[in-house]
């Protein structure tokens, strides 16, 4: 019928199953899988990232997988006009394009209506530097000044999101908070979010961290940064896992040190996208648990293509902030 989603997005927390149902639902639907996660853009970035291997993938194509060097820095505005030419692409095959990522502005900026404010690199720079000599708090409260609503949204302590937020100020005359995106889509979709009990969840987390080292993460990070251990830029050089494997490398951390240290980056990191994902009132949540998941979700998906979506409710989720 028109109208019906074409869209299906997987989304939720690291570590809750997420390329695996995605996988799942492509090849029941006929589909092709679109990469939400801005790590796994990265060629080389594998194990750090749990990124499926060629032979993990069952034939299913992917897409938004492998596209970045390690030495570029990632850009949203980038991956949102590649990403929806994929899409397209998708489409006009006559394919279900499944999006799959925990990267919530990444999934944003693909499935919603979100434009980018222009950048200035002499604006930024200026701001930046500022933000070193007298702490981000100060910014914080100018930006508050200018706009509270956007102040109200990004922590004290989140220098790049401040000064990006009085950068755009600067540019545009208007508050940031009117360029921050809706909840609309772009273009009919539905998404799927997997949620977890938190213990659960940093068991599985546990468990990731251990397999990351057993399969060579520390080799995997020692490749990609070179002799100098300079080959990563700043985007991949920031990585939970990939930050803490130059430290190894480096001789600021242990490997003990390290594995705890990616351990508690990841049970932050899925805090935060928990607190992303629940903001968003149109994601119907499944138990990642569940026995039945796929089945659920091909029901959803089912039912939504009827039009015939039931309203996601309030849902408890478990992690959510």
């Amino acid at each position: 019928m028109s109208g019906a989603p074409q869209v299906v997005a997987v989304v939720g927390p690291t570590a809750t199953g997420k390329s695996d149902l995605g996988l799942a639902l492509a090849e029941h639907l006929g589909g092709e899988v679109i990469n939400a996660d801005a790590m796994q853009l990265y060629r080389g970035m594998d194990i750090g990232t749990a990124k499926l291997a060629l032979a993990e993938r069952r034939g299913v194509p992917h897409h938004q997988l492998d596209v970045l060097d390690v030495a570029e820095d990632a850009s949203v505005a980038s991956y949102q006009r590649h990403a929806r030419a994929d899409l397209a692409a998708v489409l006009a095959r006559g394919r279900r394009p499944v999006v799959v990522g925990g990267s919530g502005l990444y999934v944003r900026a693909l499935l919603d209506r979100l434009t980018f404010p222009p950048a200035d690199e002499a604006v930024r720079a200026a701001l930046e530097g500022r933000a070193r000599e007298h702490g981000p708090g100060l910014l914080h409260d100018e930006l508050r000044a200018a706009d509270p609503a956007a102040a109200d949204r990004i922590e004290r302590a989140n220098t790049r999101r401040i000064v990006r937020a009085l950068e755009v100020i600067t540019l545009t005359g208007r508050p940031y908070s009117a360029t921050l995106p809706e909840h609309v889509y772009e273009a009919p979709a539905v998404q799927l979010g997997l949620d977890c009990d938190r213990a659960l969840l940093d068991g599985r987390i546990e468990q990731r961290v251990e397999r990351m080292w057993e399969r060579g993460l520390v080799a995997e990070v020692r490749a990609l940064a070179g002799p100098g251990f300079d080959g990563l830029g700043r985007t991949a050089a920031r990585a939970v896992g990939y930050a803490e494997g130059l430290a190894v490398l480096r001789g600021d951390m242990t490997e003990v040190e390290a594995r705890a240290a990616v351990a508690a980056g990841t049970r932050r990191l899925a805090r935060k996208q928990m607190g992303w994902f629940g903001r968003d009132p149109r994601v119907h949540w499944l138990d990642a648990q569940a026995t039945d998941l796929v089945e659920q979700a091909l029901d959803l998906v089912g039912r939504a293509d009827r039009g015939m979506l039931p309203d996601p409710g309030g849902r408890r989720r478990t992690l959510g902030s």
